[in-house]
């Protein structure tokens, strides 16, 4: 399970229609609506600036939440769906889902590299270029795992982590088909820098044989 859904709190919007949510946005709150889950829906409002931070921070739609109501129990949501001002692009409405534990959704999931010590190519003085610090993968709601690990043991110099390389949680699989770059074990810079150069020299050695 994941370590810690972050919180999102919201308060019951009381009235419906076009009317309530204009003077919830007067109050400087956006309307919203949580729905699913075989209960009724729920007029929700939070805070513009509460939600605007969240939305610039990123990944909002790809996030689990813990949304809490007062009045309500806690329930764990997913956004389908943050309409815009079409001027000024700036949040008007959201719809929240539940989910149920056997709900499939997508979810970015950090990746943890262990065992750098046992990397040859680290003891060489390689370097690791992490491509992907998370992945995002389709989860089962009620099994959400904390993190995916990649095992770098026997890692040389050259060698490529991809995502079919790594074990992923059961039930867990990427939204890409393709077998995506997760990171890779390059050269030293200087060594790099001396390959270029010796590529350069024999480049020139050959155009002037020519």
């Amino acid at each position: 399970m994941a370590g810690e859904i972050p919180d999102l709190v919201a308060l019951e919007r009381w009235g419906t229609g076009k009317g309530a949510a204009r003077q919830a946005r007067r109050d400087g709150m956006v309307p919203g609506v949580v729905y699913g889950g075989d209960v009724d829906p729920l007029p929700i409002q939070i805070p513009f600036n509460d939600l605007l931070k969240k939305l610039k921070a990123g990944r909002f739609k790809s996030t689990l939440w813990n949304l809490k109501v007062e009045g309500h129990e806690d329930v764990r949501v997913i956004c389908r769906d943050v309409q815009r001002d079409v001027i000024k692009d700036l949040p008007t409405h959201l719809d929240l889902m539940r989910l149920r534990r056997t709900t499939k959704v997508n979810l970015f999931i950090p990746v943890e590299f262990v065992n750098e010590e046992e990397a040859p190519g680290l003891k060489k003085g390689g370097v690791l270029t992490i491509v992907r610090p998370e992945v995002e993968l389709v989860v089962t709601a009620g099994e959400i795992p904390e993190k995916i690990t990649v095992d770098l043991t026997g890692l040389n110099i050259g060698d490529v982590v991809t995502i079919s390389s790594i074990e992923l949680p059961g039930g867990a699989k990427p939204t890409i088909d393709r077998d995506f770059v997760i990171a890779n074990l390059a050269a030293p810079s200087g060594l790099r820098s001396d390959e270029n150069e010796e590529g350069g020299e024999e480049g020139a050695e050959e155009a002037a044989e020519e």
